[in-house]
């Protein structure tokens, strides 16, 4: 299982991972992240959870501080007065407009220079299932030139943290289904694979089976208009980051005339099948990881993964077999094949963390797992004391009811062969796997994208990106109608985060002052 992890949130945790893995021998090194609490018992999370004082309105928010934000670590920040938090009641099915409600959370950072005010601007950060409220609060401060003339405003969509967040089972469940090795080697490994992802989505109908159906992304574009409504702007001004441009498409195809000023950066395209998304995903992060070990080993003895790229990969493979048989004990857990990979995945977001992978895979190699075990607990949304955030259930829970797929065993084979001729390191059967076995049907309404009589919207696309693969750009670009395409040669998922001056320049003249780019424009400028 791979997921399209939001790019805003690995920036935030792995800064906090390089300052905690900078002194591994020094006093505290990696243990906290060896320590764990008990599991926590399942339980139907309720519909209604709060964020704040008050009750929550259909036709608006009432405002009043953060109470309850999160950091990376579990703890919680000392109160920001800036951050301002609220509830907005949204239906649980649009189909049944007088059945069941949810307070959605939503959260607010007010405009530094309330003369010049445009509006507010909507983010969401990707996943799909990753919290708005969290990510706003950890991230604002790279957004902080939009700041000056927008509210910067965010949300947890339905089924994710505070807005009935899907659980699947305890946290104990959640240990076990995250750490299974990445691919079979015979015929019992594949037996166990089986169990352990129908034992997981069990666990999801077990302990959120009502919310389940009505996690969609066309639930959460609606629930964004209605929230465009609560905070009195006539048009939505918008910016999605990795699912986040997917949930901006499906909005404009939606309410094309609501659209004012939409940038979504990190493309998906919600047109490729669960088959082509694999293929499509395994490439572009084999591309990552061999970029990263050519920047690595730039000269004999400076790369502690390998002398050379066939060496390195040979070193690295050998690890991850071993890890199948003998899984590296750190503290009171092991670092199994399944997340060791998810380390290495985590670091490829980012050129960032190339030499924290560089680290943790020589350490690996030596027998100490603790910096690869930190990348993929941060990577899981994984907290110190054993407890998760909802992402790892949500994100399967959104993608399985946005397509109507349900792969047979014949397909995941045909789909998991393809991928490891791509990738051995990171060839799999994809998301397929727990599509095929979701306990509810899912709709392709998400997957059809025409923004037709929109204004035009901004596409920006990385040819680096190893998790929305740059061809997703243009590919998205053409389905809106409305598209303006600008390619971003460079690293990393997410263009704008990577601090490169030119696409920042683009983005921000485009949402600050309404200068559309020219379609094609290329950053850095050739």
């Amino acid at each position: 299982m791979r997921r399209i992890l939001t790019a805003v949130a690995v920036t935030t945790v792995f800064s906090t991972a390089l300052a905690a893995c900078g002194n591994a021998n020094g006093p505290g090194g990696y243990g906290a992240v060896a320590n764990i609490s008990e599991p926590s018992s399942p339980a139907v999370p309720p519909l209604s959870p709060s964020t704040t004082s008050g009750t929550a309105r259909p036709d608006r928010i009432v405002w009043g501080p953060c109470t309850d934000i999160k950091r990376p670590d579990g703890a919680t920040p000392r109160p920001d007065p800036r951050f301002q938090c609220g509830k907005l009641q949204v239906p649980l099915d649009y189909a049944k407009p007088g059945g069941d409600t949810l307070d959605m959370a939503v959260i607010r950072i007010q405009a530094t220079e309330p003369g010049r005010r445009l509006g507010s601007l909507v983010f969401n950060f990707g996943g799909p299932g990753a919290s708005g409220v969290d990510t706003m609060a950890q991230s604002y401060k790279i957004f902080g030139s939009l700041n000056t003339q927008y509210d910067l405003v965010s949300f947890d969509p339905p089924g994710v943290e505070r807005t009935a967040g899907v659980r699947c089972g305890t946290d104990r469940e959640m240990d076990k289904f995250l750490a299974m090795d990445t691919q079979a080697t015979d015929a019992a490994a594949r037996a166990e694979q089986n169990r352990t992802i129908k034992n997981f989505v069990q666990a999801c109908e077990r302990t959120s089976g009502k919310i389940l159906p009505h996690v969609g992304t066309v639930n959460a574009a609606r629930d964004m208009d209605k929230l465009r409504e609560a905070l009195g702007d006539k048009q939505l001004n918008f910016f999605g980051i990795s699912y986040g441009t997917q949930l901006g498409a499906v909005y404009a195809t939606l309410f094309p005339k609501k659209v004012h000023r939409f940038a979504l950066d990190g493309p998906l395209d919600p047109s490729v099948t669960l088959e082509q998304r694999s293929l499509a995903q395994t490439t572009a992060f084999q591309h990552s990881y061999d970029s990263f070990l050519k920047n690595c080993i730039k000269g004999p003895g400076e790369c502690e993964v390998g002398a050379d790229v066939p060496g390195a990969n040979k070193n690295v493979q050998t690890f991850l077999d071993d890890l199948r048989i003998n899984p590296l004990p750190v503290g009171d857990r092991k670092l199994t094949q399944g997340l060791a990979v998810t380390g290495v995945i985590a670091a490829l977001y980012s050129d960032l963390t190339w030499p924290l992978l560089e680290q943790g895979l020589s350490r690996g190699f030596k027998g100490d797992g603790r910096i690869l075990l930190y990348l993929a607990d941060a990577y899981n949304a994984r907290m110190p004391d054993g407890s998760y955030a909802t992402i790892m259930s949500s994100f399967p829970a959104i993608t399985c009811v946005d397509t109507s797929e349900r792969p047979t065993r014949e397909q995941l084979a045909k789909t998991e062969a393809a991928s490891q001729k791509i990738s051995p390191l990171f060839g799999g059967s994809g998301m397929g796997a727990l599509c095929a076995v979701w306990p509810v049907p899912g709709s392709d309404e998400a997957r059809k994208i025409d923004a037709t009589g929109s204004a035009p919207i901004l596409v920006i696309g990385g040819t680096g990106d190893p998790a929305t693969p740059y061809e997703w750009a243009p590919s998205l670009t053409a389905q809106l109608k409305t598209g303006v395409l600008v390619t971003y040669k460079g690293e990393g998922h997410g263009a704008y985060l990577s601090g490169d001056s030119c696409v920042k320049k683009l983005t921000d003249g485009y949402l600050l002052d309404g200068k559309v780019p020219a379609h094609g424009t290329v950053c850095p400028s050739p």
